[in-house]
């Protein structure tokens, strides 16, 4: 009777959806600007009777990356089902069930995350064959909480370990910054954030080992939130390095990103890194007035280098920064950071890779590799051998550290780095660290494991966008979320690019 129970429930529902997808209704016409509202305000729309529906919003979205992403190759591949799945959220709200604030709002995925619809390649042939068997849990909990998958989103070729161009890949082609083609994109979440910026999709999820979050989202001038490693569930992404790899949400507001982060949320257990982490956190519940009214907040006024303090040269928008922050209540504390010694991690990262990836290539089934040494040829045979188009790759599978010396380095590394954020931290009892992005601040944040947030600051003379990035010691992204809220509504600085950059 079980089987019976269960094989006619699956018939029904199959029936129910070719229901629902038959008689799907015609989009209306999106109000204009509607690429560009929060998901806050598209929720709003949805709610009213005969308004936007998600139907009506995926269709525009669609439309939209036809018509402006054959230029701006941020988007590698759409979601076949996207629309049958807004059709049902559809449904639902109207009979009454809504799931959360993301109930039918679009996300794209970077083309690392595993999805049972599309091909998850990291931007590489090599890794193109059967789609995965099932979605990474964190997409499975966006779909849980109502999101729309609307497609994958093109990167730097596996994640940047090939060694092309940031924003390159050899199935998406060359992303381009939508404020203007000539502009540094970022990598390597380079298509999340540079849909974002176009109106492509209100929210996408990105990934970072180091800065590939923090740095395109910075470059495009939106909101990119790069957790403490094991805050989010790692399963299903290609890995890079289990001691570094964080999926993270990119948005054009800090409230859409936090309200991306409750959704995303959920531990591994099974994650050595995920020990300690905090659950059934509302990350929207410090976004509130007057949030940065009392906090300490550091800003770096030197670098130590080999002993020597460095001077600080700020930008001129992040000076502005800091005078909003002071302006708001916050309190400003001038701190000396000492820069670790980050001469091996690279050799430490690539030998990560080459035991990571290649043991996600071993057992990932029907793809045209299964190892780094197939991964190389594969490229060769299709690219040719002419010129050196994988150099990071051959350095990846080059690498000859032992697991044992590989871990030894880390622990020495890792405490390096930390400390040279606890330390300032702890001893003038901060709530937080903001730096001008340009300072390369991220890089010693990413490399502890801890979390950092930028948050558009203006733009430069050339009209670009720059950021301020603010950052803590781990599991304070509540903290965080809270300040950049108050530093990105009291500055009003996020600028959207010029419609004549995206024709």
């Amino acid at each position: 009777m079980v089987g019976i129970a269960f094989g006619l429930s699956s018939i029904v529902g199959r029936v129910a959806q070719f229901i629902a997808a038959s008689t799907a209704p015609v989009p209306k016409p999106a109000p204009a600007g509607t690429e560009y509202l929060s998901v806050s305000a598209l929720g709003e729309q949805m709610a009213r009777p005969g308004g936007l529906t998600s139907v009506d919003l995926i269709s525009h979205l669609q439309a939209r990356i036809g018509q402006l992403d054959p230029t701006l190759h941020s988007v590698i591949e759409l979601n076949p089902k996207a629309l049958e799945t807004a059709h049902a959220l559809d449904l639902e709200r109207a009979s009454g069930k809504v799931r959360g604030p993301l109930h039918g709002i679009p996300v794209l995925l970077k083309d690392t995350i595993e999805t049972d619809t599309m091909q998850t390649s990291a931007g590489a042939f090599g890794l193109v064959g059967e789609v995965a068997d099932k979605n990474a849990p964190i997409v499975a909990g966006l779909i849980e909480q109502g999101a729309v998958i609307l497609g994958k989103t093109n990167m730097s070729e596996l994640a940047g370990f090939r060694g092309g161009p940031d924003g390159w890949s050899a199935r998406g082609g060359q992303t381009l910054n939508p404020h203007h083609p000539e502009a540094d994109v970022g990598g390597s979440s380079s298509g999340s954030a540079a849909a974002v910026t176009a109106g492509l999709a209100p929210l996408a999820v990105g990934a970072e080992t180091n800065g590939s979050i923090i740095v395109p989202a910075a470059k495009n001038g939106v909101v990119g939130l790069k957790p403490s490693v094991g805050l989010l569930n790692r399963q299903g992404i290609i890995p890079a390095s289990q001691r570094q790899d964080t999926p993270g949400p990119i948005g054009r507001s800090v409230f859409d990103t936090a309200l991306m982060l409750n959704a995303m949320s959920g531990i591994d257990t099974s994650d050595p890194q995920s020990v300690g982490a905090p659950q059934g956190i509302d990350y929207t519940a410090l976004l509130v007035p007057d949030a940065l009214k009392g906090k300490r907040i550091g800003y770096p006024a030197t670098f130590t280098v080999n002993g020597e303090p460095e001077a600080v040269e700020n930008s001129a928008q992040f000076a502005r920064a800091l005078e909003v922050l002071g302006e708001k209540g916050a309190i400003l504390v001038a701190i000396n950071m000492r820069l670790a010694d980050g001469s091996r991690y690279g050799e430490l990262l690539y030998s990560d890779v080459k035991e990571e990836l290649g043991a996600y290539l071993a057992g990932r089934r029907g793809l045209p590799v299964r190892s780094l040494t197939e991964l190389i040829k594969f490229n060769e045979d299709r690219d040719g051998k002419d010129t050196e188009h994988q150099p990071a790759l051959k350095e990846v599978s080059a690498s000859t550290l032992t697991p044992q010396q590989r871990k030894a380095l880390w622990d020495e590394t890792l405490q390096d780095f930390r400390s040279t954020i606890d330390k300032p931290i702890n001893a003038q009892k901060l709530d937080a660290v903001v730096a001008d992005f340009e300072t390369n601040s991220y890089f010693a944040v990413a490399t502890a494991g801890y979390p950092g947030i930028t948050v558009p600051s203006g733009t430069d003379e050339n009209g670009l966008p720059t950021s301020a990035y603010f950052f803590g010691t781990r599991w304070s992204e509540p903290t965080l979320l809270a300040v950049a809220h108050g530093y990105e509504q009291a500055s009003q600085a996020a600028t959207r690019p010029k419609p004549q950059a995206l024709d």
